[in-house]
């Protein structure tokens, strides 16, 4: 196959608990994971010469290559299955950057689905997911896709049953989070109130939107909302628009909101543009839904 197009589908985080810090300066999660119907788009073509060309539209800067998920993917595929020729890679950049959803993680998932389809390397998806968790903690999750209970640093996957149809609204704001410093600054011993994981999935089980809604929580919040108000402000002025409820995803900055119906959604999206350009804060906001590709 000489040309590919996938989609890379961002992730937001339903429920995040953190549960002990590990001896190897990692952190034990439990997490329930959920894809989203915001995406980036990358495109891939088989070279002759065992190149690895990587470019993007022009709103994003590649920035240093050796620390570039996409490109890091493509070079641990060629070299660890022995792929001689090289790849072209063009990325439409869509998915927020440093924003809690995995933008990077799901860059990489697409480059190693797209070249295992493309050199016909004949891998499941467990192997490529086993493979990920080389380059990053959420590319496995990224590979498979859908709604899954993540535990271990996020490479326990346990597929759930996929959320009820619903509308959300994701905004950015302009702030630039570090994961890394996220995790160093929180201090496990000192959570007070836990997710209610067991919680999140019955609620799956039921179908019931609602009280998915009601279980949203996220231990990150603790650091990052500490340091960013206006996450906190996101999340009110999405309830008091009429989201059933809004959380932080990852180590932030992201917001989602959970509403009954798109319109709610739009008119909602539309109060918060304005009221952040008021602050002049020129976020990104999206109005997408759940996506399960099962």
């Amino acid at each position: 196959m000489e040309k590919l197009n996938y989609k890379a589908r961002a992730k937001i985080n339903l429920a995040l608990d953190v549960c002990r810090r590990l001896e190897n300066g990692y952190h034990e999660i439990k997490t329930v994971m959920q894809s989203v119907n915001i995406y980036d788009e990358l495109e891939f073509k088989r070279r002759r010469d065992p190149d690895i060309i990587l470019s993007v539209d022009s709103r994003y800067e590649l920035g240093d290559l050796g620390n570039n998920l996409i490109f890091r993917a493509a070079k641990f595929m060629k070299e660890y299955y022995g792929i001689r020729q090289g790849i072209e890679i063009h990325l439409k950049k869509t998915i927020p950057v440093a924003a809690g959803m995995a933008g990077g993680s799901a860059d990489a998932a697409a480059t190693m689905l797209a070249m295992n389809e493309m050199f016909a390397l004949k891998l499941d998806k467990e192997e490529l997911m086993r493979q990920g968790l080389r380059l990053g903690a959420d590319i496995p999750f990224c590979i498979l896709g859908g709604t899954a209970l993540a535990e271990g640093v996020g490479e326990k996957l346990t597929p759930l049953p996929a959320p009820p149809r619903a509308s959300l609204l994701v905004v950015k704001p302009p702030i630039m989070v570090s994961t890394k410093r996220v995790y160093e600054t929180l201090r496990v011993n000192q959570i007070a109130k836990h997710p209610d994981i067991d919680g999140m999935m019955a609620a799956l089980e039921q179908g019931d939107i609602e009280r998915v809604a009601n279980y949203l929580e996220n231990v990150m919040e603790a650091v990052t909302v500490k340091e960013n108000s206006i996450i906190a402000e996101i999340k009110t002025m999405m309830t008091q628009q009429g989201a059933y409820n809004a959380l932080m995803s990852g180590s932030g900055p992201s917001v989602f909101g959970i509403f009954a119906k798109e319109e709610e959604a739009q008119a909602a999206a539309k109060h918060i543009r304005s009221a952040l350009k008021a602050k002049k804060m020129a976020s990104q906001v999206f109005v997408t839904e759940f996506y399960n590709p099962f």
